[in-house]
């Protein structure tokens, strides 16, 4: 039966836990229970839960606490407060903090059914209207800063006050957080900086070039020069100048960018003309800039200036509850790119997508996301769509071999045993001989000779 949802039932009789439980798992959900507040705390942070039945007696803390704590970890679960203490005022209450239905004990069972069926549309459509707004706002090669996670709700409303004021800004965070994108969020809710939005990646950019790639030069300032340039700086002109991994620009101009910093004023390469300049500079780095400074490769005066306000993005291990949103939310968008029908994840894909570490965060999620799209055969996203989109690191993606014990009138030689392994990897992958190859640890002319052995070759696909 195809799961339909993810259910908590949290309530200290074990009679109501059990008749639940039983009730929805053969309905086709999936159910964990908690008898206390500790066991529903600890699960409902590990796993995204549809609904929550949510008692608000406990052995050990207040149902209401505990909601708060719920909503806070993730806003989308829809969570149904259940009391046998219950009187209107206490209801008021929990819908007041953001539960969606309030049930007095006794319930029925058909009580518990709807309310359940409304809650999971409730979240299908919250879903569903937030992709629309993000798929509405989207630029054609990018994607919105989004997240649920306490942490990133809580940056974007400290980005909506640094909007309406001229504080320089430095951004921190790991390679793939997302920094490029919060700057072209705060960039969008800017009050002053309307003008352009200039991004320079300061790890590209040769050492040589660096002075004129952000400050421009006069035709003749040095040789190469055939023509006058327009620098970066000049170019954000009224907007946001982003400058891109700050902690790789060469010390020595430094002061020159310091002075942009602190008076708006700078001059091109080569020239004595005095330019003006009205912007807003937001820097980032995955960079201690503190140990650079001790270390002598940057300016402490520049790190000051940059720090006016100070903005650092989780990586995406520690905000595990966006997981599933950013998922669905690449699925959506690369399914409409490359014309597929792909419309979920597997719940085990999603298991092994909640367990991950992703050292290279949401960079590294939404690119394998579009490799699984572009994989993919069926509407639904396999481990089987994992394994050709070379996602192996995950902890459950390589299964273990399982090896019966065999009686005595099923032994085979191992010569056969590696016929059938290898016949059975070359029907998963579509008899792609290469990736098979590479994914047996043997070279593909092994492969082919181990086929011809077999006679074999005649069965090849590719």
């Amino acid at each position: 039966m195809k799961d339909k949802g993810k259910i908590l039932i949290v309530d200290d009789e074990s009679d109501i836990r059990d008749s639940l439980s039983y009730v929805f798992k053969r309905e086709g959900y999936s159910v964990d229970t908690a008898s206390n507040k500790k066991e529903a705390l600890s699960l409902f942070s590990k796993y995204d839960y549809d609904v929550v039945f949510l008692d608000l007696k406990l052995p050990d803390g207040n149902g209401l606490d505990l909601l708060k704590e719920f909503l806070e970890i993730n806003f989308e679960s829809q969570i149904i407060v259940i009391s046998a203490y219950g009187n209107i005022e206490t209801a008021v209450s929990a819908i007041k903090l953001g539960a969606f239905d309030f049930l007095g004990k006794p319930f029925s069972v058909y009580q518990a059914k709807l309310a359940v069926e409304k809650a999971i549309e409730k979240k299908k459509l919250t879903l569903e209207n937030l992709y629309l707004k993000l798929s509405l706002k989207e630029k054609e090669e990018e994607v919105l800063f989004i997240g649920k996670d306490p942490k990133i709700r809580q940056i974007l409303e400290k980005a909506k006050i640094i909007a309406s004021t001229d504080s320089t800004i430095l951004i921190t965070g790991e390679s793939g957080t997302g920094k490029g994108l919060l700057a072209k969020k705060i960039h969008e809710m800017d009050e002053i900086y309307k003008g352009p939005f200039v991004a320079v990646d300061c790890g590209s950019i040769v050492p040589t070039l660096f002075e004129s790639e952000l400050f421009g030069h006069v035709k003749g300032a040095f040789t190469g020069a055939h023509a006058t340039k327009v620098g970066k700086i000049e170019l954000a002109q009224g907007g946001v100048l982003f400058l891109d991994e700050i902690g790789n620009i060469p010390l020595d101009l430094q002061a020159k960018l310091l002075k942009v910093v602190e008076e708006k004023v700078f001059s091109p390469v080569g020239s004595v003309k005095i330019v003006k300049v009205n912007l807003r500079i937001i820097a980032a780095t995955n960079k201690d800039l503190k140990e650079e400074v001790k270390k002598g490769t940057f300016r402490e005066d520049l790190y000051y200036r940059l720090n006016v306000v100070h903005f650092h993005i989780p990586p995406l291990r520690e905000r595990k509850s966006d997981i599933p949103l950013l998922a669905e939310y690449f699925l959506n968008y690369y399914s409409k790119k490359h014309r597929k029908k792909v419309k979920s994840f597997s719940p085990k894909v999603m298991e092994i997508f909640m367990n991950y570490h992703w050292p290279g965060n949401v960079r590294e999620l939404k690119h394998l996301v579009e490799r699984l799209v572009i994989f993919s055969t069926k509407d639904v996203i396999t481990e089987k769509d994992l394994y050709l989109a070379d996602f192996e690191f995950a902890p459950g993606v390589k299964k273990e071999v399982e090896i019966p014990e065999p009686r005595e009138d099923e032994i085979l030689p191992l010569e056969e045993v590696e016929k059938k392994y290898i016949l059975k990897v070359l029907d998963l992958l579509n008899w792609n001989k290469s990736l098979a190859a590479r994914k047996l640890g043997i070279d593909r002319k092994t492969l082919t000779l181990k086929l011809k052995k077999w006679n074999l070759l005649e069965s090849s696909r590719s």
